[in-house]
């Protein structure tokens, strides 16, 4: 690279105005274009005596020794554009900035403000023309080249740089000197309105749509009511005004209701005049027909039928671009649609401290839009779980917060989220300078609910029973025989109008759902159409099915197919569940937790399944069902054994066995003594008679399973056993029990249980180590078999079931010497058995004399266990099986 020059340097930015556009347009012939536009300004340059420091695409960064050379090379570079043949669909037009300073010197380049403003003073250029700074003009005032002057254009403000620049145009003979308004705030024709409050968050959507808008003319923007499209447009065209040369126009349509005065509207946002008797359209296309113009066409929805004057005005002027702000897309050509998605919000089961909680755009616009209306508000210790709820609740809807944080005035955040049962009668009275619609936030709904027809109407208000999500076929069981056509047609119409969100659900299958918002209102409908109860009990029985179909699947080999299923349709499950007990349903909530519970067990719902088993026991009548009963008992016995709490889970297995006999259940009662067996297996045989009263139950089981032929049950008892021995401490033994347990399951392809069995051969093959002091051989086969168990349980995303293995994994590394691997390990496994409510590591732990909070309390592998809590649960699932 050729020396740079130092001391006072005059930096010249350059660049093609409209060089994507010319790019499309010129196709195969653009690179010989752009080879020639780099010969041209590269003669200059040299004549100039500047040095090129840097280009990129049709870029060019130079910096001169004297503002004089910059100036005559900036002049001689347009002349020799102006005069080049360019093809008709490629004419150059380039636009220049000069600044100068004194030079600073990076590694290979300069570095420093004045960079910055020279490039700035580039880009507010119109193509063919040469701006200058003061400090340029300065320099010029004694040595300005002959045949040239400078123009005072007035101060103007620069992309980021805060204040005002003083900017000059270069007037020389044979070069055009009429040109647009600068490319900035304060040049380019505009009547965007003034906002009186401040933009938060959405950089990342503003991003996404300036990048967009500089590959398409029609961009859309949907959502629901309330989900801040109107704000995220205006910011949008803001910050467009340096790219449209010749205005950026708000054109607000919510008033009009015909689609005939679209066109009249637009033209006297543009304030053209009506004259001659023109057709609208007309004169539009007759003034856009060579601008460079962004229109903003506001609340679209209700004028659908006049999407095609928007297609006829983008056909007639090449350089217009709209975006567009609506509840339903425009479907014309060309069209991209770009879903507005609502404020980001905090995750509630994760929240962060106090001080970090306004990083969630939900929670900054409150706390901002609060302070507004009461000074003296701030997020404290105490208020910050309401807050972060408060916006979650709300859906993130900017409207929805906005009404919330107007409140709290009269209201603190814990009272206010006490009242959001109701939010729609809350979320009232906003300011009355906004359209009706947007001062409450039913008034935004209605406006789009209005606007559908019957049958989008009757459904509407059926999807409201749904909770969370529904597929398709539950969709139609419980909808499709109130409508008279096909119920896709009025399903896609919601999804258009943004009152029904559509996602991809296990299988790919679709998934639909509504904001809590607008279920809210989907619930009044329905309740208004008299049709709510039998839609709820119509959906409790159709849920009550799916769970009764998993039941039969969750331990089979689709396994994660299943739990998928049940996880997607959980909060469906729950609806159902509280209709059965509001209704005295005693059999049918029986059944549903007896289906649930290796679900609750296995995604680390343990406490959640818990009350729910518990509630439905308690219900009246429940004793009526016996068959029921037992099962349900079954769940509850599960759940306690889980959650480490065995004479509780001891208790509800005696009485399921008693239960089990009276019914001369075999199958029930084989399953029942199997399972109360765990419960002295892991409280210590040492006490006495625990070792003999797991071994009756084990043998009394297997000899059950034997007489109606059921080998695999049979195998589980195997591997009951093992545990038992493992747990007296006869490693020996356990491993052979073991052993043949894992060749029935290997057999059947059984892989729950070939993770289970390998689960306890490699707690085996450490006890031999914890027994021996040093057994190298036995922890690499312990490492071997915990991988092949975390593999299929991750496999399943078995949450508890790895929960013990990575505590196996944890005590690995501690064996092997590795601290740090163990306390981070650790960590993970502290942070899940917090989430999943799981209690079974302490057996392990006993028998093997391992105790983790040593590490937790260790200084020199603290932060290790503090950031194995920060894991992502599939993160420490990859930690523990990276070599």
């Amino acid at each position: 690279m050729p020396e740079l020059p130092s001391g006072t340097v005059t930096f010249l930015f350059s660049d093609i105005e409209g060089s994507t556009l010319l790019l499309r347009a010129t196709g195969d012939r653009w690179p010989a274009i752009l080879t020639r536009h780099r010969a041209i300004v590269r003669e200059a340059v040299s004549a100039g005596g500047g040095t090129e420091v840097g280009t990129e695409g049709d870029s060019f960064f130079v910096a001169f020794p004297s503002a004089t050379g910059a100036l005559q090379a900036a002049v001689q570079a347009q002349r020799a554009l102006a005069a080049e043949p360019w093809p008709d669909d490629g004419v150059v037009r380039v636009r220049m900035g000069l600044h100068a300073g004194a030079a600073q010197l990076g590694t290979d380049s300069y570095v420093g403000l004045d960079v910055h403003r020279a490039a700035r003073i580039a880009a507010a250029a119109r193509g063919g023309q040469v701006l200058v700074s003061d400090t340029v003009r300065a320099l010029l005032a004694q040595a300005m080249p002959d045949g040239t002057t400078l123009r005072d254009l007035g101060a103007h403000h620069l992309k980021d740089l805060p204040a005002p620049e003083q900017l000059f145009q270069v007037v020389a003979e044979g070069l055009p000197d009429a040109f647009p308004p600068l490319a900035t705030r304060d040049g380019v024709i505009n009547n965007l309105p003034r906002r009186l409050t401040t933009f938060l968050g959405r950089e990342r959507e503003l991003g996404e749509l300036l990048e967009m808008l500089e590959s398409t003319r029609l961009l859309t923007l949907t959502g629901p009511g309330g989900t801040g499209k109107t704000r995220l447009a205006l910011e949008m065209a803001t910050r467009s005004l340096e790219t449209f040369a010749d205005g950026v126009f708000f054109v607000e349509l919510s008033p009009v209701r015909e689609p005939e005065m679209v066109a009249p509207t637009i033209a006297q946002a543009l304030g053209l005049p009506d004259r001659g008797g023109r057709p609208a359209i007309e004169r539009l296309a007759d003034h856009l027909r060579r601008r460079h113009v962004l229109l903003a066409l506001d609340n679209f929805e209700q004028l659908t039928d006049a999407a095609p004057v928007v297609a006829d005005l983008l056909a007639a002027a090449p350089r217009l671009s709209c975006v567009v702000t609506t509840r339903a897309a425009l479907h014309v050509y060309g069209e991209r649609e770009y879903p507005v998605p609502p404020l980001q919000v905090p995750d509630l089961a994760h929240l962060p401290a106090r001080d970090a909680l306004t990083q969630f755009e939900a929670v900054a616009l409150f706390v901002e839009r609060a302070t507004a209306v009461k000074p003296g508000f701030a997020v404290t210790n105490e208020n910050a779980p309401a807050v972060a709820e408060i916006c979650v609740r709300l859906d993130g809807l900017p409207l929805a917060i906005e009404l919330a944080a107007a409140r709290i005035r009269i209201l603190t955040p814990q009272a206010m989220l006490a009242r959001l049962e109701h939010r729609l009668a809350l979320l009232s009275s906003g300011a009355r300078d906004l359209p009706e619609r947007q001062q409450t936030l039913r008034g935004a709904i209605a406006w789009s609910h209005d606007m559908l027809d019957e049958a989008d109407r009757m459904l509407f208000a059926g999807l409201a029973v749904f909770v969370g999500s529904a597929g398709l076929d539950a969709i139609e069981r419980l909808c499709g025989d109130k409508l008279t056509g096909d119920l896709l047609d009025p399903l896609a119409s919601l999804v258009d109008k943004s009152l029904l969100r559509q996602d991809e659900g296990v299988g790919g299958e679709p998934r639909f759902s509504m904001l809590g918002t607008i279920r809210e209102f989907a619930l009044e409908q329905a309740t208004e159409r008299g049709t709510l109860e039998s839609l709820r009990e119509r959906h409790a029985g159709h849920f009550a099915e799916r769970v009764r179909a998993a039941e039969t699947e969750i331990m089979g080999s689709d396994k994660r197919l299943w739990l998928d299923r049940l996880e997607e349709d959980h909060d469906n499950v729950r609806a159902a569940l509280a209709w059965f007990g509001e209704n005295g349903r005693a059999e049918a909530a029986l059944r549903m937790c007896a289906g649930m519970w290796r679900f609750w067990q296995m995604r680390g719902y343990l406490e959640e399944g818990r009350e729910r088993v518990a509630a439905a026991l308690a219900m009246p009548h429940a004793a009526d069902h016996p068959e029921a009963r037992a099962d349900a008992l079954a769940a509850a016995a599960g759940i306690d054994y889980w959650r480490g709490d065995t004479d509780q889970s001891r208790a509800f297995y005696r009485e399921e066995i008693a239960a089990r006999r009276d019914l001369d259940d075999r199958r029930g009662l084989a399953e029942a003594l199997y399972g109360i067996s765990f419960t002295w297996s892991i409280t210590g045989l040492g006490v006495p008679g625990n070792a003999q009263s797991a071994g009756n139950a084990i043998e009394e089981a297997l000899a059950l399973f034997r007489e109606i032929g059921d080998e695999v049950a049979a195998g589980r008892c195997e591997w009951a056993l093992s545990n038992v021995w493992y747990a007296t401490g006869d490693i020996a033994t356990a491993r052979g029990h073991s052993i043949a347990a894992l060749e029935i399951f290997s057999a059947v392809n059984d892989r729950f249980m070939v993770g289970w069995a390998n689960y306890t051969l490699a707690l085996a093959d450490l006890g031999d180590d914890f027994q021996t002091g040093d057994a190298p051989e036995q922890r690499r086969t312990a490492g071997e078999r915990l991988r092949t168990a975390l593999d299929i349980f991750a496999e399943a995303q078995d949450t508890s079931g790895y929960t013990l293995v990575l505590d196996g994994f944890a005590l690995l590394a501690l064996r092997n010497g590795d601290r740090q691997r163990a306390a981070v390990l650790s960590g993970a496994v502290a942070r899940l058995e917090r989430e999943t409510g799981t209690g079974l590591n302490l057996w392990n732990r006993g028998v093997l004399g391992f105790v983790p909070d040593e590490l937790r309390d260790d200084p020199a592998v603290a932060d290790d266990w503090r950031r194995g809590e920060q894991l992502t649960t599939d993160e420490a699932v990859a930690f523990a099986l990276a070599p």
